[in-house]
């Protein structure tokens, strides 16, 4: 199996029958919210089982919380372990979060202060994480909406830290760099080329909404042209890992979904004419 060749999209019950009926399936890779076949034996993991005979999985988590002060909390580790040896998937991720506290678990992937303290804390939960799954986890980078005063260091500083000490790797959501980029006001070319590319596991591509002049990361609309250009640049750099298109909102058929995957492995498939191109702004 190359994983460098794979482009597929998340699992997603609306998409069951059609996977279940059709021959005609051109993702080689599914993803699979982690916490959507944790604590079930009905048809959800009946379902996963049944992709993962025929395709590669990736298990990929929302409720980790891998920078709470809390800690890290072992029965959901425990839950996750017995997916994980049950579906044997590529890959393992979450996101670089925090969702936990002592009044309860968020429903929102809440940002970290970017500090050299959260650093400290996010690199010993993912040290006990990996331990305890006996793997490597991969770690996306979240879309935020507000920005701490104490930030210390640069976000891309942060990742390649945490990555170093931890030997983790990010998986790169280029539709979080372009809400992020849009809402923040960065450059998010510059933000792709301050994450070295043997740190990148996976990328992630989606659709935002916009409202009032800001991007929300929805994951509801056809990914846009801003990021399928970010994705054309890190492909023409020789970036070359597994590809999942998200869409969890206004679900589309599909076959309108495999178009967005068809887009995506042209671009991987293609010719490296054009190396290092800076896409317009």
């Amino acid at each position: 199996m190359i994983l460098n060749s794979l482009v597929g999209v998340g699992l997603r019950p609306a998409h069951y029958p059609h996977l279940e009926n059709s021959p005609q399936i051109h993702s080689n890779f599914f993803e699979a919210i982690s916490e959507n076949y944790m604590n079930t034996e009905g048809r959800p993991l009946e379902m996963l089982l049944k992709v993962r005979s025929h395709f590669p999985v990736a298990l990929h988590g929302v409720s980790l919380s891998i920078g709470s002060d809390q800690g890290i909390d072992k029965e959901y580790l425990k839950k996750l372990k017995i997916l994980v040896e049950r579906t044997d998937p590529i890959i393992v991720s979450d996101h670089i979060c925090w969702s936990r506290s002592p009044s309860g678990n968020s429903h929102d992937l809440l940002p970290l202060p970017i500090t050299h303290e959260a650093l400290q804390r996010v690199t010993a939960n993912i040290d006990l994480v990996q331990d305890f799954l006996g793997r490597q986890i991969l770690l996306e980078n979240i879309s935020y909406y507000l920005r701490f005063k104490e930030n210390e260091i640069t976000e891309t500083d942060f990742v390649v830290e945490m990555c170093k000490k931890t030997g983790c790797k990010i998986l790169l959501d280029l539709n979080n760099i372009h809400v992020n980029s849009v809402n923040h006001g960065f450059d998010p070319v510059s933000f792709v080329n301050e994450i070295p590319p043997e740190i990148v596991g996976q990328i992630h591509l989606a659709g935002p909404s916009q409202e009032e002049g800001y991007l929300f990361d929805t994951h509801a609309s056809h990914v846009p042209d801003e990021v399928w250009s970010l994705f054309k640049y890190v492909t023409d750099k020789g970036l070359r890992v597994p590809v999942i298109v998200e869409w969890d909102e206004d679900i589309p058929d599909f076959e309108e979904l495999e178009k967005e995957v068809l887009s995506a492995r042209k671009i991987l498939l293609r010719k490296d004419n054009v190396v290092h191109e800076t896409p317009a702004q």
